[in-house]
C-alpha cells in the first residue's frame, strides 16, 4: 500500500490503473500540484468516474518533484494512455480539478482538442487500496443519494401523478424530466419529498457557457432539452400545492437547469404565488435566478416569494460577463434584486459556480467578502462549475502568467476563513427549507 496518493490512468480499453512509483497531482488554474492525502476523502457513494478523451494524464515524477506527461501507457507500450476524472456526487465540493494537458497546443490559449461535456472534473487517486478524489463534503443532507431514490416507485408515480392531474402540462414535462433525462429534482417531486421543481421558462436573457439546456451548434452539447411552454398559473399552483401537502418540510421552486430565466415571466410566476399562498402558508417558495430583473423580483417578493438562489461564478463584474454573457441586463442589476429582496427581509443565498485555482484567488475572496457584508448574504452553495475547465480560464482571459500573480489560498482554507469570519453565513449544496422565523433552517 502507497504511503502517497499515487496516479490513477485509464486506456484504451476503459479499464483504470493505478501507477506505482508515480504521485498523482491535481490542477488549480492550469497548475500543476501534487495531491496531499489532506486534500483527499473516499470517492463518495454516487460520484462517477471519467476518462477524458485527447488528453495527456499528468503525474509528479518522483526524484524531480515536477509535473511529467504520461503520453504512454507504462503497462502496454505503444498505446496511448488517459487521464481519469470524478464527477462528485451532490453535496460535495472539489479542492482541486483532474490534472492533464492537450495534445496539439501551440499556446495555452489554444487547442484542437474537443471540449469536454458539461460536468465538473475533480482530481482521483488511488490511496489506501481505494478511489479517492480532491473534495470536501459541504452539505449533510441525502436529497439526490441514489441510493435513496426507489426508481420503480418513481415509474409508478409518474403515471400516478398525471392520472390525479391529467391536463397539467408541468407533470407531464418532470415525468420525462424524471424519467428519460433521469433528473434527480424531478425524481423526488415523484418520490414526495424535499424539493419540488416548477420550470415555467422556455427563454433566457443570458447565454451561460455552461447552459445544460441550450448549448450553439458545434459546441458540447446540452444534458436535457429546455421546456418549450409557459404552463399557467394554475398548473403551476396545483403542482405546488400538491406537493406542499404531501411533503414535510416542503420546498418548491421556479428556476431549473430544464429552462430559461424564470424572471422573463414573472407576471406568471407572480399569479402561482399567489394562488399558493392563497390556499397554503406551509412551504417554502425559491426562486433560482440570475437576478437580472430587480422591478420582477420585487413583485414576487410582494406576491410571497420567501427565497432567492442567485447563480454567480464570480462576483466581478468582468469574470461574471465573461462567463454569463448577459444579453439584456448588468451586473449591477444582479446586485440591485439582492437589495430589493433583502429589503423585503427575505432569504438570499448564492449558488457560487466554484473552481479552484480562480474561486480561491485572495482577490476573488475579497470581493465575495464584500458582497457578503453589503449585501448581507444569508448562505452560500458551493457548487461545482460544470464547464471544461482550461476552456473556462481561457473564457475569462486568464493565463498562466496572469495566474502566478496571485496565489490560492485552497478552498479548505476560504470555507474556514469564511466560518470564522461570517459566523452566520449557512454553507450548503441544496435549497434550504425556511420554517417559521426564529428557528434554524434546514441544513
Amino acid at each position: 500500500m502507497s504511503k502517497y496518493p499515487i496516479l490513477l490512468i485509464a486506456d484504451n480499453d476503459r479499464n483504470i490503473y493505478e501507477v506505482p512509483n508515480i504521485p498523482a497531482c491535481g490542477m488549480q488554474t492550469g497548475q500543476y500540484l501534487r495531491l496531499k492525502p489532506e486534500d483527499l476523502i473516499p470517492l463518495p457513494s454516487g460520484s462517477e468516474l471519467f476518462i477524458l478523451p485527447d488528453r495527456i494524464p499528468v503525474g509528479i515524477d518522483l526524484e524531480s518533484g515536477l509535473p511529467q506527461n504520461i503520453i504512454e501507457n507504462p503497462f502496454a507500450p505503444g498505446q496511448s494512455c488517459y487521464p481519469v476524472a470524478a464527477f462528485v456526487s451532490p453535496g460535495y465540493t472539489q479542492v482541486q480539478t483532474a490534472a492533464y494537458s492537450e495534445y496539439e497546443k501551440t499556446d495555452y490559449n489554444s487547442s484542437n482538442t474537443v471540449i469536454l461535456p458539461l460536468f465538473s472534473y475533480s482530481a482521483v487517486a488511488w490511496f489506501k487500496n481505494k478511489i479517492h478524489v480532491a473534495a470536501l463534503r459541504v452539505d449533510r443532507q441525502r436529497r439526490q443519494d441514489l441510493r435513496l431514490m426507489n426508481l420503480g416507485l418513481v415509474k409508478k408515480n409518474t403515471a400516478v401523478f398525471q392520472k390525479i392531474m391529467p391536463r397539467n402540462r408541468l407533470v407531464k414535462h418532470l415525468a420525462r424530466c424524471a424519467l428519460t433525462y433521469c433528473c434527480p429534482a424531478a425524481r423526488n417531486f415523484f418520490l414526495q419529498r424535499y424539493e419540488c421543481p416548477l420550470p415555467a421558462s422556455p427563454r433566457c436573457n443570458a447565454r451561460c457557457l455552461g447552459c445544460i439546456s441550450l448549448q450553439p451548434s458545434g459546441c458540447c452539447p446540452a444534458t436535457q432539452p429546455r421546456i418549450d411552454f409557459i404552463p399557467a398559473p394554475e398548473e403551476i399552483a396545483e403542482v405546488a400545492l400538491f406537493h406542499i401537502k404531501n411533503v414535510r418540510q416542503p420546498v418548491v421552486s421556479f428556476g431549473q437547469g430544464c429552462e430559461g430565466e424564470p424572471l422573463l415571466v414573472y407576471k406568471t410566476l407572480s399569479q402561482a404565488i399567489k394562488l399558493i399562498r392563497k390556499q397554503t402558508k406551509k412551504g417554502t417558495i425559491n426562486l433560482n435566478t440570475n437576478a437580472s430583473r430587480p422591478e420582477a423580483v420585487a413583485e414576487l417578493a410582494q406576491s410571497g416569494l420567501d427565497s432567492i438562489r442567485v447563480s454567480l461564478n464570480s462576483v466581478r463584474e468582468k469574470y461574471y460577463s465573461a462567463y454569463y454573457r448577459p444579453a439584456s441586463y448588468k451586473f449591477r442589476d444582479v446586485l440591485k434584486s439582492i437589495s430589493v429582496m433583502k429589503s423585503y427581509n427575505r432569504f438570499v443565498f448564492i449558488n457560487y459556480l466554484t473552481l479552484p485555482g480562480f474561486t480561491d484567488l485572495p482577490s476573488e475572496v475579497r470581493a465575495l467578502e464584500k458582497l457578503i457584508t453589503n449585501k448581507k448574504i444569508d448562505m452560500i452553495q458551493w457548487r461545482n462549475l460544470n464547464y471544461d475547465p482550461l476552456r473556462y480560464i481561457d473564457s475569462l482571459g486568464l493565463n498562466k502568467n496572469s495566474s502566478k500573480k496571485e496565489k490560492p489560498i485552497g478552498l479548505k482554507i476560504l470555507l474556514k476563513n469564511l466560518r470564522q469570519k461570517f459566523p452566520k453565513l449557512k454553507f450548503g449544496y441544496f435549497n434550504p427549507y425556511l420554517p417559521s422565523p426564529g428557528k434554524n433552517i434546514q441544513l
